[in-house]
This record gives structure tokens, C-alpha cells and sequence, in this order.
């Protein structure tokens, strides 16, 4: 348990990857980013639990439900800031996809509660506040041991000497920093916050034709999006996608038009065809990739950082 480990990135993955590993007795945890917490992606996520957006195998589902038991975990625990909600996945398919009911439950949804033509299901996710989640998240950590450095990392054989290992979790940018990876497309996600005028349940349809929309309570507002823009890269909010966001959300649940706006923002989601958490060999010290997670990296996150801990403890 004594090598020293760098964890590279301080999004929901990274700061899970530290903790998990912190928690199982490694000593020397080092979380290094240019990015505070709330200024990655991840303070952009939906954060409520639903595979969207990544690989879809039995090894992910195993990674879903672990995640998913330590959520509900979690949730007792007020101040994390995450809490189990009540929503409903709008369906458009004629065969829609369900396998996520074997993990949540699930029943199907009131005709009154859908849009006109389409058919869902009501369910309970966990769903996390971000602006809460991570920094408790990041608290937990640093009460486990696990120190955080303010800095760029450019290439993890740069850390050679300091670290022993080096765990990339650096999202949009995992593929680019270990310079062997051209297969990552960033996603770009935008949101709107709006004042909550009392929504409690969540609403999720990922297939409606002018664009995927979703209308998200947490305990601060009411977190309206969205996009799914492949290979887009600009952090700037449109003012053009914004109002079409508005317009569907308020469709979908029309208590929510007019809110007043709180904020806005956008994440770059980091697209794979299929998770990379393996083994990267060839470098100046053991360096694992932890990437790919789609628009599924909250949802992912604890099942993220078994596996990295799992292969951290072989031999």
C-alpha cells in the first residue's frame, strides 16, 4: 500500500477513483488538476443516475449497479447532497429500450404525464446536486488523507519520480494527453438553471425530435438541457440553443416556463465508443486510463473507481 499514486483530473470520476482508493488504505493519494471540482465537466452533469451516452456491456451493467447501490448509499447521508427522485423516461421507440428497469424500478407512466404519441416509465434515481455533491465529495477525501495540487499535467511521464502510478481521469482530454488515443470525441452538453417553482420530479426524454431535453430538480434549482453536440467544442452558452432548450423543457413541463434564469453553463463530455479503463504500457510508470464515460460519468463513477482500485491491488 505504499506507492505513491497521482490521480490526474478533478471531476466526479477522479475525485471517486482518490476516494476509493484512499478508503481502501492507500496512503499516498495525490489528486492533481488545472480544474477545481466545480469547474469541470462534471459541475455541468444532469448527475442523475441513467445510462446515457456510453458502452453498453455486462461489464458496465455490473459497474452501473455498484454505482447505483452506492448512491442509495449515499443518499442517506443529507449533506452529500444527493437524493433519491422520483422522474419519468419519456419513450419515443417502438421498442423501446428497458434494460435500465432491471436496476431501478420501474412502472409505466400515466398518459397525462407524457407528451402527445409516446409511452415512459416512472422510476426512482438517484439524482445529485453537483454544486453540493463535489465539493462533500472532495471533503471526504481530503479527510481520508488524499492531498490536491493545482496544476496541468501534459503527460503523465512527467510525474515519473514523484509517483509511482498514474491514474488518467481527465475526461474529454484523457485520450489527447496520453497522446495514443485519437478515438475520444468531445460531446458538448448546454444547460440552463431556473428557479424551481416547486418540480420534484424528474423528466427525461432523450428522443424528442427537436432535441434532447430533460428537466432535473436539485436541491438549487431546476437544471433544464439539453444538447448532445458531437465534436463541438466551445465552452461559450448560445444564446440561439438556449432558447430552443427553454421552449422544449417548458413543452415537456410547462410549469417551468418563464422561470427566472439562475445561470448557465457547458461541459464537454467525454465520447467513446467504449470505456478505456485498462492498463497503458509503455511509460516512464505504471499509468492506468480511466476515460470514456460518455454522458454517463456521475452514473458511472463508483463502478469507475472499484475497477481502478481492483487493478491496483493485483499483483
Amino acid at each position: 500500500m505504499g506507492e505513491r499514486i497521482a490521480v490526474i483530473g478533478a471531476g466526479v470520476i477522479g475525485l471517486s477513483i482518490a476516494h476509493e482508493l484512499a478508503a481502501a488504505g492507500r496512503r499516498d493519494v495525490t489528486v492533481i488538476a488545472d480544474l477545481a471540482p466545480l469547474e469541470t465537466t462534471s459541475a455541468v452533469a444532469g448527475a442523475v443516475w441513467f445510462p446515457y451516452a456510453a458502452e453498453r456491456s455486462a461489464e458496465v451493467d455490473a459497474m452501473l449497479a455498484l454505482s447505483l447501490r452506492r448512491f442509495v448509499a449515499i443518499a442517506e447521508r443529507p449533506e452529500a447532497g444527493v437524493d433519491l427522485r422520483d422522474g419519468i423516461v419519456v419513450e419515443r421507440a417502438a421498442a423501446p429500450d428497458r434494460s435500465w428497469t432491471a436496476l431501478l424500478p420501474a412502472a409505466p407512466a400515466a398518459a397525462a404525464d407524457l407528451p402527445a404519441g409516446t409511452t415512459g416509465m416512472r422510476t426512482r434515481a438517484p439524482l445529485a446536486t453537483m454544486s453540493q455533491y463535489l465539493p462533500w465529495l472532495q471533503a471526504e477525501c481530503e479527510a481520508l488523507g488524499v492531498r490536491f495540487e493545482h496544476r496541468r499535467v501534459d503527460d503523465p511521464d512527467a510525474l515519473a519520480g514523484a509517483f509511482d502510478v498514474a491514474v488518467v481521469a481527465a475526461g474529454a482530454r484523457g485520450g489527447a494527453l496520453l497522446g495514443d488515443d485519437a478515438t475520444v470525441v468531445p460531446i458538448r452538453g448546454q444547460v440552463v438553471r431556473v428557479e424551481n417553482p416547486g418540480v420534484t420530479t424528474f423528466v427525461i426524454d432523450d428522443e424528442d425530435p427537436a432535441g434532447l431535453t430533460y428537466v432535473l430538480p436539485r436541491r438549487d434549482c431546476l437544471v433544464l438541457g439539453g444538447t448532445h453536440e458531437a465534436g463541438a467544442t466551445s465552452l461559450e452558452p448560445d444564446p440561439a440553443i438556449e432558447a430552443g432548450i427553454l421552449a422544449r423543457c417548458a413543452a415537456l413541463v410547462p410549469a417551468v416556463a418563464g422561470m427566472p434564469i439562475l445561470s448557465r453553463a457547458v461541459g464537454l463530455r467525454p465520447g467513446r465508443a467504449r470505456l478505456r479503463i485498462e492498463e497503458v504500457p509503455g511509460r516512464a510508470l505504471r499509468v492506468i486510463a480511466a476515460y470514456g464515460h460518455g454522458g454517463s460519468g456521475m452514473t458511472l463513477s463508483w463502478g469507475t473507481a472499484a475497477r481502478v482500485a481492483a487493478m491496483l491491488a493485483a499483483p
